[in-house]
């Protein structure tokens, strides 16, 4: 038999462990940040034919509602529903409606037409260049 003495491996120090978890936690929540929750601004939405004149258009992605209440006025609001936030892509004709409690509102002004919600949808801005409307 032959004795080799058996020398204690060294690993990264704590310190250095927890400086790597630490950057790479952070790296994680900067990427998170402004990823999906955030609609994406600055590029076109749709082109002003394809929102019907008295209706709307509803585009999940984005979490909005295009709508048209006369002709050439453009208008969008959150489809995030004010009850219990609830997303909401239900649009027939000029109404959006709440899968989770019920709740209507109105594309054409963002009023609530049926709750139990009580506040109206929030106004998100758009610009309308030529035919093309765009999230601002």
């Amino acid at each position: 038999m032959t004795s080799e003495s058996v020398q204690p491996v060294s690993g990264p120090s704590r310190r250095t462990v927890v400086a790597a978890v630490g950057a790479a936690g952070l790296a994680v929540a900067l990427t998170a940040c402004g990823s999906e929750d955030e609609p994406s601004t600055g590029s076109a939405l749709a082109k002003t034919s394809d929102i019907p004149e008295g209706g709307g258009k509803v585009f999940s992605d984005e979490k909005v509602v295009v709508s048209q209440p006369t002709a050439g006025d453009y208008k969008a609001f959150s489809t995030i529903c004010t009850h219990q936030n609830c997303p909401m892509t239900d649009l027939k004709e000029d109404t959006l409606s709440c899968a989770c409690h019920g709740s209507q509102f109105s594309v054409l002004d963002g009023s609530v037409k049926k709750g139990p919600a009580t506040q109206a949808l929030a106004a998100k801005e758009i610009s309308v260049s030529g035919d093309s409307i765009t999230l601002a």
